[in-house]
C-alpha cells in the first residue's frame, strides 16, 4: 500500500509543482485537466476494477440468465461503456441505470448511448453512494477485493429477491444460486448469480 501511495504522490503532486513552475500558463492549464480527469479513473481502478469491458458474448448470456421484464429496475455497478445496460434497455425494455467512476470511461458509455439510441442512464459517480433500494437486477464485473468491501454495504441497501450477476469472480458471504461454467474454448470467464435473502 505505501508503494502505491508513494507513486501516486509522486504523479499527482511532486511532478505537477515542479511543471507548474516551469512551463506556461496553457500547459500548466492542460496538466491541471489531466489531472482532474486522471484522479477519478486511478479510484476506479483502485476501488473497484480497471475498465475491462465484459465480452459480448458473456453480456448476452447474463442478460439473457436475468430474464429481465419490461420496465424491471436494473443497475450496471462500474458500467464501463454501459453494455450491459444498453441491452437490458434495448432489447428487454429494462429501466436500466450503469454507474461509472472513471470520466473517460463515463464518456465512453455516453458515445455509445448515443449510437445504441438507447433509453438506459449514465450515472457519473461512485456506485458505493447510489441508492440501490429499488434493484431487482445487479450486475458487476469487479475485483474480489471490490466485492468482498461492498457485500455488507449491498446486504443493507439492496431488498430481498435482488438477483447479483457477477462475472469472473463470486462474492465471498453469499449463497451461490447459479452460475455459469467457464467456457475454456471461447475464452469466458463463469457467471456467478446471487440472490439477496
Amino acid at each position: 500500500m505505501f508503494d502505491l501511495l508513494s507513486v501516486l504522490l509522486v504523479f499527482f503532486v511532486l511532478i505537477p509543482l515542479l511543471y507548474f513552475f516551469s512551463a506556461s500558463f496553457s500547459e500548466s492549464l492542460a496538466l491541471v485537466i489531466l489531472i482532474v480527469i486522471s484522479i477519478p479513473t486511478v479510484m476506479a481502478m483502485i476501488n473497484g476494477a480497471p475498465y475491462v469491458p465484459t465480452p459480448m458474448a458473456r453480456v448476452e448470456k447474463m442478460v439473457a440468465l436475468a430474464k429481465l421484464k419490461k420496465n424491471q429496475r436494473v443497475y450496471d455497478l462500474g458500467c464501463g461503456d454501459g453494455r450491459f445496460v444498453y441491452l437490458a434497455a434495448n432489447r428487454y425494455g429494462a429501466k436500466a441505470t450503469g454507474i461509472e467512476l472513471s470520466p473517460l470511461v463515463w464518456l465512453l458509455a455516453k458515445v455509445r448511448q448515443w449510437l445504441w439510441k438507447s433509453k438506459a442512464e449514465i450515472r457519473f459517480g461512485n456506485f458505493k453512494f447510489h441508492d440501490l433500494s429499488d434493484a431487482e437486477v445487479i450486475f458487476c464485473y469487479l475485483l474480489p477485493e471490490t466485492l468482498a468491501k461492498i457485500q455488507p454495504d449491498l446486504d443493507k441497501k439492496i431488498k430481498a429477491g435482488t438477483k447479483v450477476f457477477s462475472y469472473a469472480f463470486t462474492i465471498p458471504q453469499w449463497k451461490l444460486i447459479g452460475r455459469e461454467d467457464r467456457n475454456v474454448k471461447e475464452n469466458l470467464a463463469p457467471v456467478y448469480i446471487y440472490e439477496k435473502p
